[in-house]
């Protein structure tokens, strides 16, 4: 009988698969990239990366000569000698829009031009640092300043509502109100524990039965990379979590999905994107004014965890982040606000 495997190591094998299938689009020196890479990334985002660099070698293909006449798969790794600090400002100004190698109109806004050029300098920082092309123009083109953005997160009373909402079904559509007896039970608990953990949706969906334990108030969840980390949940989350786990006990689940621990209705491991639409629907039900993902959920754990606490160290940890700096730029604001509201706490002189 085979092993079972978790979600996060079937995503792994799909996203391999995927990978190996990019990579075609890609110069043939681009493998030793991808391996070079292997054991300090995940596999999902080394596939994020041969996206963003089939986009750049697109760009070379279409708007410049660099490769005319040139055998594209065996081009050598010192090619990327002669692209030019111009080469690059063109491409900069070639993502606000362009005609991908699909036909497809594509535009990025900077956070995504950031990120594709943050794969394009790991991609040549990788063959400089190794000493298989002598210089490195990547390191002259300055990142898309981004737009500081406020934390968007729900208020103590909007997340009372939301949960009174999801209960309910109030202001769903007749349509909507079909289903939500059906699956009302499982999103009150799904719901509860991202709002009571701060799980990512990923996170959330790869839950497995056996990764509850219910007598600690603790789940085990796979981090960014395939870390396990255990996160633990209050007594109201639990009070939900119970209901659910005896409904799921009733369920057949397909096969391939017997571990899961949220099922569609078509008794199949919840998928993110099911998780979004469900957390878009219920939302809507509390505020227009917010545009309300399961990452927002994450936000409103991560705040009030720390308008709590005060204690950044111990919001990075239980969000699960690898460098304090992550949080500590997320929390800027309220971290300014409490060093603001410390002024006047320390006396130079006792009042009489």
């Amino acid at each position: 009988m085979a092993e079972s495997r978790t979600y996060h190591e079937e995503s792994d094998e799909k996203n391999i698969l995927k990978l190996r299938q990019l990579r075609k689009q890609l110069p043939d020196f681009a493998s030793d990239f991808f391996r070079g890479i292997e054991s300090r990334t995940s596999a999902r985002t080394r596939v994020g990366y041969a996206y963003d660099l089939i986009t750049f070698f697109h760009y070379l293909k279409e708007e410049t000569r660099l490769l005319k006449g040139r055998d594209y798969e065996t081009l050598p790794v010192t090619f990327l000698e002669e692209i030019t600090i111009s080469d690059l400002e063109d491409y900069v100004s070639y993502l606000s829009l362009y005609i991908d190698e699909n036909g497809i109109k594509r535009t990025n806004k900077p956070a995504a031009k950031k990120r594709k050029l943050s794969a394009l300098k790991s991609f040549y920082r990788y063959y400089y640092k190794r000493e298989m092309i002598s210089k490195n123009p990547t390191d002259l083109l300055d990142m898309p300043k981004l737009e500081k953005k406020a934390i968007v997160r729900m208020e103590a009373n909007e997340v009372a509502d939301l949960m009174d909402h999801v209960e309910t079904g109030e202001q769903l559509s007749d349509k909507q109100l079909a289903f939500h007896q059906r699956t009302v039970t499982r999103d009150m608990a799904l719901i509860a524990l991202m709002l009571g953990t701060g799980i990512r949706v990923s996170e959330c969906v790869g839950l497995n039965l056996d990764d509850l334990n219910m007598e600690e108030t603790a789940a085990k969840v796979y981090r960014k990379g395939g870390k396990e980390q255990i996160v633990y949940f209050g007594d109201e989350v639990k009070e939900l979590l119970i209901p659910y786990l005896a409904e799921r006990e009733k369920k057949k689940p397909e096969k391939g999905h017997e571990d899961a621990l949220f099922l569609s209705l078509q008794n199949r491991r919840i998928s993110v994107r099911a998780v979004e639409k469900l957390v878009k629907k219920y939302t809507r039900t509390v505020t227009t004014l917010k545009k309300i993902t399961p990452h927002k959920l994450r936000s409103t754990f991560g705040t009030a965890l720390y308008q709590e606490t005060g204690d950044i160290y111990l919001v990075a940890s239980v969000l699960g982040h690898s460098d304090i700096n992550t949080t500590m730029a997320h929390y800027a604001d309220m971290e300014e606000q409490r060093r603001r509201s410390a002024r006047n706490i320390v006396k130079i002189r006792k009042d009489d």
